[in-house]
């Protein structure tokens, strides 16, 4: 982890989803000068670092991950000099900010985008990857066509209006021009253009990116060789001109992803990591009731094969994921995040999982949403007009609020001591105090078996060894140890007990031991 930025080992992180966040000018609309009244909210929280979801120019027809300008701020959450602004406000406070890059598409109404669709060749016939015929539709991906004055279909990403930028065929076909390698002139321009990009936001201020899509650039990339190839490109340019802008992936491989030069990678809740085992699932583990046990196989082979490069990051959630309180919720959210905060990589709070919020059910979509909308609502700051949200009329608000009177909200929160909120800030705090709980200290699982409780793992770092257990069934639970004796450093809920070569944790329970 040579290359990691030295602020990077200890952040924790809090994910802003900036529509919902708060609204500063009472539209409707979350925005940066509402960010930037809440900042002393993150860092009280203990928070030093913020992943801020796309804010750029955007139609938004998938919440801003269709760009339609990487060098403009949308309107509706302020201006370049704004965003700007919340970069100052934040170092201010010894907190960094990173920007969510979307490398892989843009919008239709980006500027490439519609010089790529006239007929005369020019310099963004290139940057998208095009068949050479309208009745061709590209290997394996789905495509637009009969919009532009080129003959040929426009590969698409995900929704029919995100076209996807060309970064080349790992293995091309040579029957099909139109498939450029990765060393191509179209491909390679492409890359130039979006580490342009990259340079102008950190020369700005901006300190890092959250990667969408990290590892879907090239295209015919099974093994994700071309892939890795790229960004260790990207990695070359920043050693060179940013060494300490921090790069996170959403790849879900981080034996792949570390090795093309990002700091940490995302466990992803769709593909092999078992991250839904333990949430979001029929039976999660932290309902008391389900197996953690895949999930920690493949946490720790994943752990080895990154050979000690970077970092594996477990989200509390994000945009894309139902709510943490959906299936988790009181002793047991207490307990979950105590998993959160004391396993390695930087932790990352998704806005409002802090205290509880739910997920609204019966959303109408809105901006590409569809069932992931429920988890994207207002945030609720309190009592009052909108939760505090804003000021705006509830009819103008970006999303609905939860309709619930009783919603968790954070004014309730911090008043009360054994809320959710308090025993979140009281972890942070832990986790700070300790250098075995911080992002780069070792584990190592001591019971983690099939259908069984609790979870009991070691973290390790300059000297200092802690062991973590978590049983957030309704019965006690105990595994063989051989200490006599544990000192209780934290508990949620009852302490455990140590006697003949075992250790046993009481039902709804969790604690950090230092073992005598």
């Amino acid at each position: 982890m040579s290359n990691m930025p030295e602020w990077l080992r200890t952040a924790v992180f809090y994910q802003i989803y900036p529509q919902s966040f708060r609204d500063a000018n009472a539209d409707g609309v979350g925005d940066f000068d509402g960010i930037i009244e809440k900042l002393d909210y993150i860092r009280g929280l203990g928070c030093d670092g913020i992943w801020l979801n796309p804010c750029f120019e955007s139609p938004f027809g998938d919440a801003g991950y269709d760009v339609a300008d990487y060098y403009k701020t949308a309107p509706r959450y302020g201006t370049n000099g704004d965003l700007c602004r919340l970069f100052d406000e934040a170092h201010a406070r010894g907190m960094h900010v990173l920007l969510d890059l979307v490398p892989g598409h843009t919008s239709v109404r980006h500027e490439w985008f519609r010089e790529s669709c006239r007929a005369e060749r020019n310099e963004y016939t290139d940057r998208y990857i095009w068949t050479d015929s309208v009745w061709t539709e590209p290997d394996g991906m789905a495509c637009i066509r009969g919009i532009s004055e080129r003959d040929g279909s426009c590969a698409v990403n995900f929704f029919s209006h995100q076209p996807a930028l060309n970064y080349g065929f790992y293995r091309p076909d040579p029957q099909k021009p139109w498939q450029q390698p990765t060393d191509g002139e179209g491909p390679k321009k492409t890359l130039s253009a979006m580490i342009d990009v990259m340079r102008y936001w950190l020369s700005l201020g901006c300190d890092g990116f959250r990667v969408d899509m990290a590892g879907s650039l090239v295209k015919h990339d099974e093994d994700g060789r071309g892939t890795v190839a790229l960004w260790k490109k990207v990695r070359a340019f920043l050693d060179r001109e940013f060494p300490d802008a921090a790069m996170i992936s959403e790849w879900g491989e981080p034996d792949k992803s570390l090795e093309g030069g990002f700091h940490m990678d995302f466990l992803l809740h769709f593909g092999p990591s078992h991250y839904n085992d333990l949430f979001r699932c029929g039976s999660p583990y932290f309902c008391g009731h389900g197996d953690a046990s895949e999930f920690v196989r493949r946490y720790t082979s994943s752990l080895e094969k990154t050979e000690g490069r970077g970092l594996i990051c477990i989200p509390s959630g994000n945009h894309d994921m139902d709510r943490l309180a959906r299936t988790v919720t009181g002793v047991q959210a207490k307990i979950a995040f105590l998993f959160l905060l004391t396993v390695p990589g930087a932790p990352f709070i998704y806005y409002g999982d802090e205290i509880g919020m739910r997920y609204v059910d019966g959303l109408a979509s809105v901006e590409g949403g569809y069932e992931r909308t429920g988890s994207r609502s207002p945030m609720q700051w309190g009592r009052g007009k909108n939760a505090g949200f804003g000021n705006s009329d509830a009819e103008a608000l970006y999303i609905p609020l939860d309709p619930d009177e009783n919603r968790p909200n954070v004014e309730d929160e911090e008043a009360d001591g054994d809320s959710l909120l308090s025993e979140v800030k009281r972890q942070i705090k832990l986790r700070r105090e300790h250098p075995a709980l911080s992002n780069t200290g070792r584990i190592e699982f001591l019971y983690a078996e099939k259908n069984a409780y609790p979870l009991a793992y070691i973290r390790e770092l300059d000297g200092e060894r802690l062991t973590v257990v978590l049983n957030p069934s309704d019965v006690d639970a105990s595994f063989e140890f051989a200490a006599a004796t544990a000192e209780v450093v934290y508990t949620v809920g009852g302490a455990p007990r140590c006697g003949d070569g075992r250790m046993t944790v009481p039902a709804m329970s969790a604690a950090v031991c230092r073992v005598m």
